[in-house]
């Protein structure tokens, strides 16, 4: 079984989300962040993003009541252009199709919210790869605990050390490690700045047909 992470390995999601955080921040009267900063704030769910983005920050909490003020409007707004932005990265197509001729089983585990995952895999047409797709509000941890990844392997009865994570965070890592899956990372995603190597997954590929090599 291999499960896969959304949102900077299967799909460049920015655009989208760089789009409705400057549309949410201008009905707010506030400042717009732009797509360079949007890009360095994803990977750890909407409601983070929407924090960072209030913040103009990575870290910290944000007033509360402009909180919940904000993500109505993120949301409604991140409904409306879930995939009108976004695109799947070169070679994802033609590594799903190696994966599946090989027999190996697919599953999806993103920190996205479900109302927004499965219309982005669908619309980009990757959905009827997946036997199983553990979204963010799935389980009642997210990545980086490893319950999200438990339960997909849980659910298409397959062992964790025959299990393999496909992400490209720190928190696609430590899930993957925490839940005994072996782990590779794209060199391409969101992983707020900082060099995916460095935190010693067990390859870093920069397509999905290089994992011919690795499988």
């Amino acid at each position: 079984m291999i499960l896969i992470d959304v949102d900077g390995t299967l799909v460049d999601s920015v655009p989208d989300l760089a789009y409705c955080v400057d549309e949410m921040m201008k009905q707010l009267g506030l400042p717009e962040r732009g797509e360079d900063a949007v890009r360095h704030w994803v990977g750890n769910g909407v409601e983070r993003l929407v924090k960072r983005a209030l913040l103009n920050q990575l870290d910290g909490e944000p007033d509360q009541d402009l909180y919940e003020k904000a993500l109505p409007v993120f949301r409604a707004l991140y409904a409306e252009n879930t995939s009108k932005r976004s695109h799947l990265y070169d070679g994802v197509k033609e590594g799903l199709k190696y994966m599946k001729n090989q027999g190996y089983r697919l599953g999806c585990v993103t920190n996205k919210a479900g109302e927004f995952t499965l219309p982005i895999l669908r619309d980009l047409g990757v959905e009827d790869y997946f036997e199983v797709i553990i979204c963010g509000d799935d389980t009642p941890r997210k990545k980086p605990d490893p319950l999200p990844l438990l339960t997909a392997a849980e659910r298409m009865l397959v062992k964790p050390e025959n299990a393999l994570m496909l992400g490209d965070s720190q928190s696609d890592v430590k899930a993957a490690r925490a839940a005994g899956f072996q782990v590779v990372c794209m060199s391409y995603g969101y992983n707020h700045g900082e060099d995916i190597r460095s935190f010693g997954p067990d390859a870093v590929i920069d397509s999905f047909t290089e994992l011919q090599h690795y499988l």
